[in-house]
């Protein structure tokens, strides 16, 4: 029962829920600002892997005609509109969408298991979902209703950074944000150094050894900065929709040249319990000390903060090839 919610819960997020500064990626709306929470979690490369919240610039208040109260129950949608300049439009949020640290955050209101009544009795002009579980019965209500399905692509990314930014009036914010997300990573994947045999990593959801392949989200981002997945013949034909629970015994034989383990917080996971699990410490990511932990939320919202997750890779590879 264990791995069966916590997998549902991470099916769930994914769907809802050094020395050197990287430059903003907006600069009228974002900036960086470091983690509380260290990424690369064992030698550490020489950069400090930083975290985007919205900027103190002037707030571009929307047109008469948009919506001024938002309720929203999807964490990447809560990012999104913060990050468009629509965080003062937002009168409630979910849970789990505890980013950035300005969000109000209203203690019951569940994007888990969305309940009707609470949510109308903030009176929204429009409720963000992460599904359309609920759509339906909202609008009767009379509440509008967007609906910020989980992105496959990052095309998908750009169109439903786009699509927020014109139904809160924030179209001009909305496509400066997509334009430096865009030309960050572009500036990341040009740094990328690679090798000429590829580099393989094994990305740990939780303890349970449930993990994602290349026709994930989270793994298409690890494709775009080269990398191949050893989950991927363990889900071949797509049962597992990209989220295979794999075996000890695969991942020691897959050796994998990288581990990034995001179930620190979840499941209590660090550098020595991974490397303390029998034959660990024999693979190659550990003996090299290429092992990583992240942040599951960076890792698994599509909003913003990816920019954040690429990254990390980019500088875990850096990491890699100068050992």
């Amino acid at each position: 029962m264990k791995k069966l919610a916590l997998l549902a819960c991470g099916l769930f997020l994914l769907s809802a829920c050094g020395d050197n500064n990287t430059s903003d990626l907006n600069p009228n709306s974002i900036t960086y600002e470091p983690t509380v929470s260290t990424v690369p979690a064992t030698e550490t490369p020489s950069k400090t892997v930083e975290t985007i919240e919205p900027g103190e610039a002037e707030v571009v208040e929307p047109s008469s005609g948009y919506p001024a109260a938002i309720v929203s129950l999807s964490p990447t949608a809560t990012e999104m509109l913060f990050a468009i300049g629509a965080g003062p439009q937002v009168l409630a949020v979910d849970e789990y969408s505890y980013w950035p640290p300005e969000a109000p955050v209203v203690d019951g209101l569940s994007g888990w298991n969305p309940n009707v009544e609470a949510i109308a009795t903030f009176e929204p002009d429009l409720v963000i979902l992460s599904d359309n579980g609920i759509q339906q019965e909202l609008e009767l209500l009379g509440i509008d209703v967007y609906v910020a399905s989980a992105a496959i692509e990052l095309e998908d990314v750009w169109a439903q950074m786009l699509e927020i930014g014109e139904i809160t009036g924030q179209t001009d914010r909305a496509t400066s944000a997509v334009d430096d997300m865009k030309e960050r990573i572009a500036e990341i994947l040009s740094s990328i150094e690679r090798p000429e045999t590829p580099i393989s990593y094994y990305h740990e959801l939780d303890d349970t050894l449930y993990s994602v392949t290349s026709a994930t989200f989270i793994g298409k981002i690890y494709s775009l900065a080269g990398l191949t997945n050893i989950a991927d013949p363990a889900d071949e034909d797509g049962t597992s929709w990209g989220y295979p629970q794999l075996g000890e015994e695969f991942v020691l034989q897959a050796d994998p040249d990288m581990i990034f383990f995001a179930d620190a917080q979840c499941c209590g996971q660090s550098i020595e319990t991974i490397s303390a699990r029998p034959g660990w410490s024999e693979l190659r990511a550990i003996r090299n000390k290429n092992i990583f932990e992240i942040n599951s939320d960076i890792s698994s919202r599509w909003g913003p903060r990816l920019v954040n997750f690429l990254e990390i890779v980019a500088l875990a590879i850096a990491n890699v090839n100068e050992n």
